[in-house]
């Protein structure tokens, strides 16, 4: 099968290294997507600089997206007990900003290249992303990200992202797509909506997004809805129906199960002079917040589980989407290239059907031409070389244009990286040394379904592996047992020998 080219070996490299010290278990994984992208390479999905271990996060992301002034800055703030973002009434930051752990004592800034350009970080060649959304905006990579280092001991091992404040109205396609793409990487997904807006209605186009579009996902328990400065309401002590207003405006966007949680910032809340009404809001917040933090402190957990579970949705996402679709697409371009080929040899046989409507003395000489032709073993044998060529011409520049009519019709219905990776895999599928009668895409072979199978396995078991040093059903392994970790080796062991996996 092809290999990855240097940069991606490395990087690979790099990441083992990484996870021996940090997470063992996950260094089985990097083999188990190495040798995904082995068949990825195979099949054309996946480009030799590319590798299906670099489009996931392997570190534990925690996002935090909302509206304008919802809190969310303060609420990192709080969490860091350090005050790192900026906060406000209004928008203050209109920048995605990845908040990781610094050794310095004072925070610091840095621009959306340090993302850009390191394969360590979220955002790694978004600006080739951007750049896809809308010409020029590549370049202008620090006007849409920042990286903040802070020497808070919370950000070990684990990654915040503060996006910018949500206005559907006047958001940027890049923006959202940015949006859309951190919430794939990330484990956890903190949605902060504001308490002091009790008019959620007018708020429909943001909350379509931010809810339209992790309603119908597999990880939707990864998102917490947290309506913020709850406290307001202790004026008119109606926290009930303000909860309900936003559980409705939820609901018409078409969710209706998941946890709604309500805090509010006590040192930037609302006097409440009730005794009684104090406590009971303080109660509420403090059970809240404190689920909240326990989510984050799990992320860890959570972040080993998406990564084992992303390996296993690749192998089925090529078996049962990627296979069928370049089947269809092979069959589209088979019909296309045997219809023209049909038409030239019709063509040809008007021809000769035409001479017949020859005048006789031209139509005389047209047959003594081809008798002459014939009557000469040296120039029949020329005169079949001389078809077989025109014949083959034809039929190669057929399936060319063919292959640009398929390549159109794949960038007018996919997009994205689907689209990207159809035509890919398609250009390979209508290379000159492919027939069009072979039934099953370039790369699908008997050696790649072996290896999805046992990567499907090896993700069984490494979940197994999980759940053996987080739980303990039984109650009769001691606290100090450690559990062994699976060789990488064994990842690929029932397709591969093990020199093949170095």
């Amino acid at each position: 099968m092809r290999r990855p080219d240097k940069t991606i070996r490395k990087r690979l490299k790099s990441l083992e290294l990484h996870l021996r010290e940090e997470n063992p278990i996950l260094v089985s994984a990097v083999e188990g997507f190495r040798q995904l992208s082995r068949v990825g390479y195979a099949m054309g999905l996946l480009d030799r600089s590319e590798s299906y271990a670099t489009r996931i996060s392997w570190w534990p992301l925690i996002s935090v997206l909302g509206t304008f002034s919802s809190g969310k800055s303060t609420f990192i703030n709080q969490y860091l007990s350090y005050p790192l973002q900026d906060t406000g009434n209004q928008a203050v930051d209109d920048k995605f900003t990845v908040i990781c752990y610094g050794g310095d004592r004072d925070a610091r800034t840095l621009p959306g290249l340090a993302l850009d350009a390191d394969p360590r970080f979220p955002f790694y060649q978004t600006s080739e992303e951007l750049e896809k959304v809308e010409s020029g905006q590549g370049r202008r990579i620090d006007a849409y990200l920042q990286l903040k280092t802070c020497n808070s001991d919370r950000l070990k091992g684990r990654i915040l992202i503060d996006s910018p404040g949500f206005d559907a109205d006047e958001q940027r396609s890049a923006t959202l797509r940015l949006t859309n793409h951190i919430i794939d990487l990330s484990d956890l997904v903190l949605v902060f909506f504001d308490a002091r807006h009790p008019e959620p209605g007018a708020m429909s186009d943001t909350l379509a997004h931010l809810v339209g579009a992790t309603k119908d996902r597999a990880d939707s328990s990864k998102f917490l809805y947290i309506l913020n400065q709850i406290d307001t309401t202790a004026r008119e002590d109606n926290p009930e129906e303000v909860i309900g207003a936003w559980q409705r405006a939820l609901a018409r966007e078409g969710l209706t199960a998941g946890r709604f949680y309500t805090i509010y910032d006590p040192e930037a809340s609302v006097p409440i002079e009730n005794e009684s009404l104090r406590r009971r809001f303080e109660w509420k917040r403090d059970q809240d917040l404190s689920e909240i933090l326990n989510r984050i402190e799990q992320v860890s957990v959570e972040r080993a589980y998406r990564i084992v579970g992303s390996l296993e949705k690749r192998v089925r996402e090529i078996e049962d989407y990627y296979v069928p679709q370049l089947r269809k697409l092979i069959a589209r371009w088979r019909r296309l290239v045997l219809v023209r080929d049909a038409g030239w040899l019709l063509l040809a046989g008007l021809v000769v059907a035409g001479s017949r409507f020859l005048p006789p003395d031209l139509r005389s000489t047209l047959d003594n031409s081809v008798r002459q032709l014939v009557s000469s073993p040296a120039t029949t044998t020329g005169t079949a070389v001389l078809l077989v060529v025109i014949a083959l011409f034809l039929h190669f520049r057929a399936r060319r244009s063919a292959a640009a009519r398929v390549m159109k019709h794949i960038e007018q219905r996919y997009t994205g990286e689907e689209g990207e990776c159809l035509k890919r895999a398609f250009k390979r599928n209508s290379g000159v040394l492919h027939s069009i009668f072979s039934p099953d895409p370039v790369g699908w072979t008997r050696r790649s379904r072996r290896t999805l199978k046992s990567l499907v396995s090896s993700a069984n078991r490494l979940v197994q592996t999980l759940n053996d040093r987080f739980t303990d059903p039984s109650g009769k392994r001691p606290d100090t047992a450690e559990v062994e970790d699976i060789p990488p080796e064994v990842v690929a062991g029932e397709v591969l020998p093990r020199e093949e996996t170095a």
